[in-house]
Order: C-alpha cells, then structure tokens, then sequence
C-alpha cells in the first residue's frame, strides 16, 4: 500500500484551469495573459541586480532542530539586497495539505510575510509577501494521501503515532487535494469569485499592467502578491525568467511491445516488490526507537527520509508500468514556453534567460539521475530548446539559448554543466537547489559525469561540477543544508555570481558557512 498518491496529469491541468478561471470570458475580454506578471516592487529596476533560490523546503521541525528555519534565518541577511525568492518546488511535505502550510512555511518563512511577527495568525490563502517568494509546483505539493490511510489517521491513534511520531512524516488528515492548497496558497484562486461581476472588479483592479502580450498581473509585495498561473513568465533586469510547472510533462512513454518491453516490465514489477519489502522492515525498526530520546532523533528522522524516498522510486516505476498511448503531456505548456523563448530572442530588451522548474534534466544525485521522469524531462526539454534555436538560427551569435536552469527536486545542491549533447540544450549551466530543508541525499557511486542511457560508447553528456549533500556514515553523518544567492551583473550576456550558503548539521549541532561563489 502506498503513503502517497499521484493525481494523473491530466487531472492537474483541468484542476488547475479550474482555479484560475482561465480563459474564461471575462478574462479574454480584457485582453489579458494569464502566464505573464509584472514585478512592481518600488525599486529602481537596475541590469545589476541578486535575487535567492530554495527549494525541497517544506518540511516541520524534525525533534527540536528545524533547518528549514536554519536556512531562512541565514537568508535574512539578504532579504534587503535581494529583489525575491525563486522556490524550486516542494514547498510542503509530505503530501502538499494545507494544515502543514502554517508549521512547515509561514513559521519559517515568517519575516517574509506581512503580519510575520504573530505567525499563528496567518491563513495559508491568505499570505501577502513583503519580500517576494515565487514559487512552481514540486510533486510533493500535488500529492494526496490515499483514502485508507487518511481514514485510518483519523480513527486510529497508533497508526497516527507511528506515522507522525516516530517518522515525523508530517501527514495528517488529508493531502493536496489534487494541488488545491498550492493553489490557494500562491495563485490568484480566480474560482473564489462568486459572479462575473466581483471578478471583472478584481480583474480591473490587479491586471492592469501592460505588456506586449497584452494586460497582466501586477505583483505588489506588501499588497498584492498572487501568482497569476502554474506556469508563469516576468521580466526584470533586462532578464526573461520562466516558471515552469514540470508536473504536468514527467510521465514517462509507454514500454515498447516487444521482447525486451516484456523484460522490462518484468525488472520493474520486481524491483517494486523489492522496495514493498523494504518499506516494511523500515517501519519494524521505527517500532523500537523510543520517540522520546534526542540522541535518536536523527536516526529516525533518517529512516522517515528513507520511506519517503522509496515511495518516490516506487512511483517513478508505477508510471512507467502504467503510462500507455493515452498518458497525457502537457503540450499547452511546452508550446508556450517554445513560443515565449521564441519572442524573448526577437526582443531588443531582453539580454538573458533563466528558467526554473522542479524536475532536474540533469542530476548525480543518486536516486534521480536515471529515473525515468529525469530522462523524460530531458527529451521534452530539448524538443523545446531545438525548435527554438532552429527558428532563432543566427540570432543566438553562439550563446548558449538560456543562460542558466535552475531546478529542484534532488535533495542536494548540485552545479552541472552540459557539454556537446547534439542538441540545444548543450553548453547550458544546471544548478539543482533541492536542499533547503528536506532531507539531504548523496551523489551516485558512478561519479560526476552523465552519460546518454542507451550509448555502447559511454559518451558523457553533463559534468558535475559541484555537489553538497549527504555524506559520513552514523555520528560522522554530515548533513549540508543550502539556499543560494546570485548577482546579476551588466553585461550582453549577462554575468551571473552563484553564491552558496549552507547550514550544516553535525554532530547535533549548527554551523553556516559561505561555499567558493562561481561564475556562469
């Protein structure tokens, strides 16, 4: 049996549509673009410019030491110097509910949040920034928890106890709802209005910014700061950053029909019993720790870590199993990012890209780097990226086509760069910040450089260039916790200064360091 549950992509688009009204009449009769938004912070807009990056955050406070709130705490020194936040996803755990938003975001957040000095006062849906946090979608904030086990935390006190208690998993009564509290959370819930009427007032009062693309969102930190879709695109600095929602194109394709298709099938369906077995043995030893002892807090923190990352790998194979020729991808999306980077190369103002989504294309951290949604972010990654650079030809004078991608989902901070991949997705620099809160994971055996599966040649693709994450064994286990700053400087290409900051743990104690800056 499963902790979690996945809704099925096609329920993610049409809920998410739902929540934002999108397209409906009122909107299209104002001429408005729901993926685009206008960062109007009431500072001078300068080429020179740092924002921050988090990600993999959203967990509670693990027996008395919370690194959630270790690293929220180093980033307050730049909150002033800082223009925002970039959130690579997973801003709750376990399961995305909104009864863990006050606990595992708007407490450590807290300073962030107008209203942040009484936090308990706070609704979910009802946060106002002051210092900009701009959110995509992780899996975590999608997941739900399955009917059995949400009926059997509320009729069963030592299922509860063992669930909460001992793994400290942060499941309660329910999960997302299918991305429902996400999107209360950060969109503009467009579907709380009642009448067209109260919505055109909203809408004439919040979209009143102009764009090429036509009226948008104005985000007011202090005032207003609503997110006006899933996926999402601004502009600042002279810098076109993209949001986008990975979620809704990690399904990976249909097992052939043949032999090795069936050889296939047969490994995976092994493998999951495999991981069935280890899931039970990881809650037999969670029965004898004594939930009252801090010496094995992080022993049990650890084994929670471990359950939740075998119900990742399980998921990962079960849509392999079940993904068939009707498994949908989110087209919609990709054609608007295809688009959108099209006009943002045909765009005088524009010296730079960034985009940022959840699911990492490349990554060594050892549960991810070869599962089947990393490949299957690649491939439609590079479709986008080479209908792009087919149409944009000469224009990209031998720049790579983004400057930077920035990611989360691997439970590290990483820094890989891409070599000659025979596709537009070569020469780009990948930072992976998936290690602000969650539980850290350590770098594959194989080590540093990624090869294309399938290639007899062993041809490497990507290099790691920089890896933090676990590492140590038992009271010598190293526990590197991170969030990065970086300096966008003047400049066509634009220059930018990767700064990592990392709070450790070890030994049961803190320590906060700055890592060597780098330059892409």
């Amino acid at each position: 049996m499963d902790f979690v549950s996945d809704p099925p992509i096609s329920t993610k688009i049409r809920k998410m549509k739902e929540r934002v009204r999108w397209q409906e009449p009122p909107i299209l009769a104002r001429g408005i673009d729901q993926t685009r938004m206008v960062l109007e912070d009431n500072r001078e807009e300068s080429p020179d410019f740092s924002f921050l990056v988090i990600g993999d955050s959203g967990s509670g406070p693990h027996r008395g030491q919370n690194p959630q709130r270790q690293i929220a705490e180093q980033m307050l020194a730049h909150r002033d110097s800082c223009r925002f936040v970039l959130h690579t996803g997973d801003v709750i755990y376990l399961v995305g509910s909104s009864e863990f938003y006050r606990k595992n975001f708007i407490e450590p957040y807290r300073e962030f949040l107008v209203g942040g000095e009484k936090p308990g006062q706070i609704a979910y849906d009802r946060m106002v920034f002051n210092s900009p946090i701009l959110p995509v979608p992780g899996n975590h904030d999608y997941y739900d928890l399955p009917f059995f086990y949400g009926l059997m935390m509320q009729t069963t006190l030592p299922v509860r106890q063992l669930l909460r208690v001992q793994l400290d998993l942060d499941v309660g009564w329910h999960g997302s709802r299918q991305g429902k509290a996400y999107a209360r959370a950060f969109l503009d819930y467009l579907k709380a209005f009642d009448s067209d009427e109260e919505l055109g007032r909203h809408l004439d009062n919040h979209y009143t910014a102009k764009t090429d693309s036509g009226r948008c969102l104005r985000y007011q930190p202090g005032s207003f700061t609503r997110l006006p879709n899933r996926y999402y695109t601004f502009r600042y600095g002279g810098i076109d950053f993209f949001a986008l929602d990975s979620n809704t194109f990690n399904a990976p394709p249909p097992l052939p029909e043949t032999r090795a298709g069936d050889d296939r099938r047969t490994q995976l369906q092994l493998r999951l019993a495999e991981l069935e077995q280890q899931k039970l043995q990881i809650l037999e030893a969670a029965e004898k720790f004594d939930s009252e002892s801090p010496e094995q807090a992080d022993e049990r923190n650890d084994l929670g870590a471990r359950l939740e990352q075998l119900e990742e790998i399980k998921l990962d194979i079960e849509k392999q199993l079940t993904s068939d020729a009707t498994t949908t991808v989110d087209r919609e999306q990709l054609d608007w990012l295809r688009r959108r980077l099209i006009e943002s190369w045909n765009t005088a103002d524009v010296r730079g890209r960034v985009v940022y989504l959840h699911h990492p294309p490349y990554v060594t951290e050892a549960t991810k780097w070869n599962q089947a949604q990393t490949l299957t972010i690649r491939r439609h990654l590079r479709q986008v990226f080479d209908a792009v650079a087919e149409t944009v030809g000469q224009g990209l004078a031998g720049r790579p086509l983004v400057d930077l991608v920035l990611t989360g989902h691997a439970h590290c901070l990483e820094h890989l760069r891409t070599g000659n991949t025979g596709h537009a997705d070569a020469n780009i620099n990948w930072v992976i910040c998936g290690g602000s809160g969650f539980s850290l994971r350590r770098q594959r055996l194989e080590g540093p450089h990624l090869e294309e599966p399938g290639d007899e040649l062993q041809h490497p693709v990507a290099q790691s260039l920089l890896y933090v994450g676990r590492s140590g064994q038992g009271a010598l286990k190293r526990r590197p916790y991170s969030f990065l700053r970086i300096d966008v400087r003047d400049g066509r290409p634009p220059r930018f200064t990767v700064r990592p900051f990392v709070a450790e743990h070890f030994k049961r104690h803190w320590s906060h360091s700055e890592i060597e800056p780098f330059e892409i």
